[in-house]
This record gives C-alpha cells, sequence and structure tokens, in this order.
C-alpha cells in the first residue's frame, strides 16, 4: 500500500472523515470506528511511516511525541487515572491492518483480555 492508499493518511488530511479528539503539527488522534472499549482511540504521526519496524533512530523523538500524546488524550478523556491500555501492533504477523504506524488505546472498563 502507498501513501495515496493509506486511510490513515486520508484522515490525517481530512478527506475521509473522522472524529479527532486531539492535533498538533505532527500528529493526529482520533476515534476508532470499530471500538473494543468504551475509550479507543488512535494516535498516529501525520509522517507516514509504514511500521515502528521500519523507523530509524531518527524518529525517535517523534515516537515519543506520540506517546505523550497517548499520555494527554488518555488524561483529557478522563482515563488516566483508572487505567489504560496502549497496543502497538507490528507487522502482519503482529496483527497490524493499516500500513502506518499508530497507537490504539483503550480505556474505560476493565481491559483484562481485551487486546
Amino acid at each position: 500500500m502507498t501513501q495515496a492508499d493509506c486511510i490513515f493518511c486520508h484522515i490525517i488530511n481530512g478527506s475521509i472523515p473522522s472524529t479527532k479528539v486531539y492535533e498538533d503539527d505532527q500528529s493526529v488522534a482520533f476515534e476508532d470506528t470499530n471500538p473494543k472499549a468504551p475509550v479507543h482511540y488512535l494516535v498516529v504521526p501525520k509522517q507516514h511511516l509504514a511500521s515502528l519496524a521500519q523507523t530509524t533512530p531518527e524518529h525517535d523523538q517523534l515516537l515519543g511525541h506520540l506517546l505523550g500524546v497517548v499520555r494527554k488524550v488518555a488524561e483529557d478523556k478522563g482515563i488516566s487515572k483508572s487505567g489504560y491500555k496502549v497496543i502497538q501492533n507490528i507487522g502482519r504477523d503482529g496483527g497490524q491492518v493499516v500500513p502506518h504506524v499508530h497507537f490504539h488505546v483503550l480505556g474505560g472498563q476493565t481491559l483484562i483480555g481485551v487486546t
């Protein structure tokens, strides 16, 4: 899949609608359209990176920024004190469906057994 075909790139540029919960110059967070928990959003970089496995040390600052966005939105959504789960699937065998780096953030209920 190319960047032109990437659903997350289309969400980032606004050609596919989404419910954004956060946006800055490097990242976007939006609600998952098929939530697995009462709170389920994705944090994605605006830069198209197909997989965490394809990142290099030059991406470390961006990846740290993304985790900061995970934390900020969890606080905004009211799940930071009760707890939440962050999932990052890498590659086909790891369950990655969309080839664009993204973090799933789930909360709002007990998440034991939720993947």
